[in-house]
């Protein structure tokens, strides 16, 4: 049986308040039973607060009304994030004042107060969460939707999987791509060859390694896998396959497990707002321009559901190349997700969804409710008449 997924459309056609996205974000918390559920919890609102000056993070309006809608239901909020985003999370208008509950480090203001798990992968044997969101007893995991330059797209489940670790831990998830090796020295040890295949990388991801200068070093987040290294490097000495990079996106997967595995199933709801779909990571500390239009809202039970609804959303535009920064490059050839078409082919949002669903923590089948269709009257007369046609 497939799992509800209920969503709110960006798009309006009348000029109401009840068809603008927060009101939709209120159906959906009705739909969602978010009263009936929070009596006595303690609830930890699990964002991304952003950092330095971005402000394409989700809107201190529809935070508000999470935070009431718990309240009301005689839950008791708070609002969390890593160290360095929840302690500068004012200059960005989430305060207690504004939202109507606390803002907390999830791992305290020194990244000391976390939890330790054993688990083997690749570079990491131990994992430390926050021990905010491992001490409350209800997990809302409200996330902005953006791309991100390790894995092409983040939601719901990297906001988990990074936001709810402390630094180091964060550091180890992002290593997991230099566990095997991809630079085979006994190939190609000349320091000039080694040069042109530097030279050849438009997105100047590749360097020589800081430890070792028989080395190349590959900076997998620039990297769009153009291949147009592998044109100038003798055979065998670089390799870039799909696993090295779907690494990354295993790692997030654990990782969101684990936080998920700390609350029951019963006591786990996920929004997703996908607006200002900008190209990189909100800890980026910036806001670029959208490369991908405004989508709506999505909420529901199953983070597997609504992370698949929200890539399938995304999937039939087409990305505003026009928005990219200059430095971007746009490869309209490659096929997949339109994430793809600027961060790589091997760079599948979709992967970490499935893995997620491999762990046993939802489902990629769902139901898609829409709360609020829009649908044209049948004799509807504009207000507006443009100047041209008076």
């Amino acid at each position: 049986m497939a799992n509800k997924v209920y969503f709110g459309s960006a798009k309006q056609y009348q000029l109401k308040a009840e068809e603008t996205l927060p009101a939709k974000l209120d159906l959906i918390l009705d739909k969602l039973a978010i009263r009936d559920r929070v009596k006595n919890e303690i609830v930890a609102i699990k964002m991304h607060l952003g950092g330095n000056v971005g402000y394409s993070t989700i809107h201190p309006v529809f935070v508000r009304k999470v935070v009431k809608a718990v309240k009301d239901g005689g839950g008791k909020p708070f609002v969390t994030d890593t160290t360095r985003s929840a302690i500068s999370a004012a200059e960005r208008g989430y305060s207690t004042e504004t939202l109507g509950c606390p803002v907390y480090p999830i791992s305290g203001l020194q990244e000391k107060y976390f939890y330790t798990f054993q688990k083997v992968y690749r570079n990491i044997q131990e994992w430390k969460m926050g021990g905010f969101i491992h001490d409350a007893t209800f997990l809302i995991d409200f996330a902005h939707v953006k791309g991100h330059p390790s894995c092409s797209y983040g939601g719901a489940i990297k906001n988990l999987a990074l936001g709810g670790f402390i630094g180091e831990t964060r550091a180890n998830i992002h290593d997991v791509v230099h566990f095997e090796p991809y630079w085979f020295p006994e190939q190609c040890s000349d320091r000039k060859t080694m040069q042109k295949i530097i030279d050849s990388c438009p997105m100047q991801a590749l360097v020589f390694d800081k430890k070792d200068s028989h080395k190349l070093h590959l900076h997998f987040e620039p990297c769009n896998q153009c291949f147009e290294c592998l044109k100038v490097a003798p055979d065998g000495a670089l390799k870039l396959s799909p696993e090295l990079f779907a690494s990354f996106q295993v790692a997030c997967a654990i990782a969101a497990g684990l936080v998920l595995s700390t609350f029951r199933p019963e006591k786990r709801v996920f929004i997703n707002l996908i607006n200002n779909v900008t190209p990189v990571c909100d800890c980026f500390g910036f806001t670029g321009m959208p490369i991908l239009p405004d989508i709506g809202i999505l909420g529901s039970d199953d983070i597997v559901a609504i992370e698949q609804a929200s890539l399938d959303l995304l999937k039939p535009h087409k990305i505003l190349a026009e928005n990219l920064p200059g430095e971007m490059r746009y490869q309209p050839r490659v096929k997949g997700h339109p994430l793809q078409k600027i961060h790589g082919v091997y760079k599948d949002p979709y992967i970490v969804v499935q893995e997620l669903e491999k762990l046993g923590f939802g489902s990629r089948k769902y139901e898609l409710v829409d709360v609020y269709p829009v649908k044209r009257p049948k004799e509807f007369k504009s207000a507006y008449i443009p100047a041209d046609e008076r």
